[in-house]
């Protein structure tokens, strides 16, 4: 097992490397960072780009204490499978990480559901946060916030927004992790389709590199409205554990980005087009499939994939379910729970 050290020498020169890959020598530069010693911001984009990679993945979810008269917490629930986790872009101060689930379809054939996305940016001047019922807004982070600070911003299977929030990366006590603000977000499917007596969470977020690879962890309050006042109804939390592994078809994650990254870059471009035109995004929500527009982006990009559909006829149609399921914003400012 590495020691710490050698880990992070290691993670460091992953991320150097990854960074030259995906043609961007930035890292190096001090304009990626606009400070004359860019060590520190050096070491942050290492670190981000060291969670790419080929994992067995494992999701434990465990409801602790009730706030609630008469809730009784819910027994864990632990699952698990096989991702693989791509720079899928690049700039120096801003990295995209898209997670690919592999799994085996009926006739044990590998399946591959495009999973969440975490975005990356450096000392960032808005973040797009959840605001309530369907609705995410951008916020404005002040100059003191910001500096040094990254944010993250977690975006849904079809690219629609989940969660966005801010920290800083740490290296102390032996740990290399990043720590969240408290953000708001909607109900993961979990959660969602058992029509709970909660709404939303409040929560902090800490991804941390491990000697076995790295830790998504969630600290979650579950709120909802009780006499007519929001309320905590229990406490959650959350551990997501990648180990490296490449006991999957990692070919096959890789050939379904390669089939689908012109679709889906122009997806995000639409979700990026919404959020500049009306100052964020409303987006109603549903229990199956996240939001309206899942399920039907998906199966656009699967027909793609399958040669049942051209790109550029994907893209148009995915631009018309995106303006169409978007049209009742703006977004309102200042709606933001967290």
């Amino acid at each position: 097992m590495l020691n710490r050290r050698t880990l992070f020498a290691a993670t460091l020169a992953t991320g150097t490397m990854l960074a030259l890959a995906s043609g961007t020598a930035l890292a190096q530069d001090s304009a990626a960072c606009g400070k004359p010693d860019c060590t520190a911001f050096n070491r942050d984009r290492a670190a981000i780009l060291a969670m790419a990679g080929t994992y067995r993945v494992t999701f434990n979810f465990q409801e602790t204490a009730a706030f609630v008269p008469g809730y009784e917490p819910l027994e864990a629930k632990r699952s698990g499978g096989f991702e693989a986790v791509r720079v899928i872009e690049d700039t120096g101060r801003t990295i995209r990480l898209q997670h690919l689930l592999v799994v085996k379809d009926e006739e044990d054939k590998p399946y591959i559901v495009k999973h969440w996305r975490q975005d990356w940016t450096y000392e960032p001047e808005t973040v797009l946060v959840y605001g309530g019922p369907d609705q995410w807004v951008v916020k404005p982070i002040e100059i003191a916030s910001r500096n040094g600070a990254w944010s993250q911003t977690v975006w849904q299977t079809d690219d629609s927004p989940r969660y966005g929030g801010v920290g800083r990366w740490a290296y102390d006590r032996g740990e290399t992790r990043w720590v969240s603000d408290e953000t708001a977000r909607p109900l993961a499917r979990r959660d969602a389709v058992r029509k709970p007596p909660y709404d939303h969470y409040i929560g902090i977020n800490r991804h941390a590199l491990t000697p076995a690879g790295w830790v998504h962890e969630q600290d979650n309050a579950k709120v909802g409205s009780r006499d007519g006042k929001p309320a905590t109804f229990v406490h959650e939390v959350v551990l997501n554990s990648y180990r490296p592994s490449t006991d999957f078809d990692i070919a096959a994650a890789d050939s379904y980005m390669a089939k689908t990254a012109t679709y889906w870059a122009a997806v995000r471009k639409s979700w990026e087009a919404v959020m500049a035109a009306q100052g964020g995004i409303h987006l109603v929500q549903e229990a199956e499939n996240g939001s309206a527009t899942g399920k039907a982006l998906m199966e656009l990009a699967d027909a793609v994939k399958d040669g049942k559909t051209a790109s550029s006829d994907a893209v148009a149609q995915a631009r018309a379910l995106i303006a169409n399921a978007t049209a009742k914003g703006p977004a309102k400012a200042g709606a933001s729970r967290g």
